[in-house]
């Protein structure tokens, strides 16, 4: 059996945009050739400023929006072509957690009710067995059996998110897609919610793919990191070279806008301050989409588009500006 679970090549999310009876169609290209593997019972994380691409990404996995082109693989199966029936039988597979939990169930349905019409639809186990089931998924996320007759409103934010994860978990899936899972909680109850996912994935054997802006979240949880930047993945590494020795110009911005993650980071006095605004993705410029906005960019970073390439174990860069024994030639 191979070590890959989910294998996703060179994936493209196009969003037609504009164009009327005369007008010529224009493309926004939220994601633009994304490839990246993800081993059986590992999280792998995707950051980056909004806009990146990394929700179209998750969405795009899930076949919550069309495919533009590329393929999306989950063990031998290619969900990314997936159609109808097929597709929903492969769904009991690969399930998400949303990043509001409140607009994710229905406010008119009892929290036990949200995990049982998800035993029923996947037809998970005999239909006998599916409430002692729904049940059981309730106290394994932290909540008691005696709350699943309450409404959505009843909860807590954090208490709903876990009723999220119940329902996802109800269709013992191999595969769990996180967009944002505790961005809209608290702290100290984003640590609970982590906490219990990391105890989850390790009694259920689950993997993730795990979105979030919060780079402490993603040290927490993550073991493999690819930083996006308008479509495209900038650098990928595994968690320990991504945060000890980040290379990409864009990545170090983005750790030293968030020193709090490790609390030996540099000051706010080496804060690296991008000028500008990304391009548009319906307009992007030749050579790295990076270089209006690197403080490093030279001629060539403006004319040809540098390739994702390996720079070191576990380490892969797209950046001119690193040579290929991984080292940042620049200030």
């Amino acid at each position: 059996m191979s070590d890959s679970l989910l294998a996703v090549h060179d994936l493209k999310v196009h969003f037609p945009v504009g164009g009327g009876l005369f007008g010529a169609r224009a493309f926004v290209k939220a994601v633009d050739g994304v490839s990246f593997d993800i081993r059986r019972g590992s999280t792998f994380g995707i950051v980056g400023e909004s806009g990146s691409g990394k929700s179209t990404t998750a969405l795009a996995v899930m076949r919550l929006v069309p495919i533009t082109a590329g393929q999306v693989h989950l063990g031998a199966a290619d969900i990314g072509a997936l159609q109808g029936e097929a597709l929903r039988r492969e769904r009991r597979r690969f399930q998400m957690v949303f990043q509001d939990p409140y607009a994710s169930l229905n406010p008119r349905k009892r929290a036990g009710d949200a995990v049982l019409d998800a035993l029923n639809l996947m037809e998970v186990g005999a239909p006998a067995e599916r409430p002692a089931q729904a049940e059981r998924l309730f106290t394994q996320t932290g909540l008691k059996a005696e709350q699943m007759q309450l409404f959505p409103h009843q909860f807590s934010g954090g208490q709903r998110q876990r009723i999220v994860l119940a329902r996802a978990l109800a269709a013992r899936p191999e595969l769990v897609v996180c967009d944002e899972p505790v961005s809209a909680l608290d702290v100290a109850i984003q640590a609970q919610m982590l906490n219990l996912m990391l105890k989850l994935q390790r009694e259920f054997g689950l993997t993730y793919l795990f979105i979030s802006h919060d780079l402490g979240v993603v040290r927490h949880m993550c073991d493999e990191v690819a930083v996006m930047y308008l479509g495209r993945i900038v650098e990928q590494a595994s968690r320990e070279s991504l945060f000890e020795r980040p290379l990409h110009p864009y990545t170090r911005a983005l750790w030293s806008a968030a020193p709090s993650f490790d609390p030996g980071a540099r000051s706010r006095a080496h804060r690296i301050r991008l000028q500008g605004d990304p391009p548009s993705p319906r307009n992007i410029p030749p050579g790295c989409r990076f270089a209006g906005r690197c403080p490093h960019a030279q001629d060539a970073c403006r004319s040809a588009e540098p390739e994702l390439r390996a720079v070191g174990p576990e380490h892969w860069v797209a950046c001119h500006r690193v040579d290929d024994a991984g080292e940042a030639r620049y200030g």
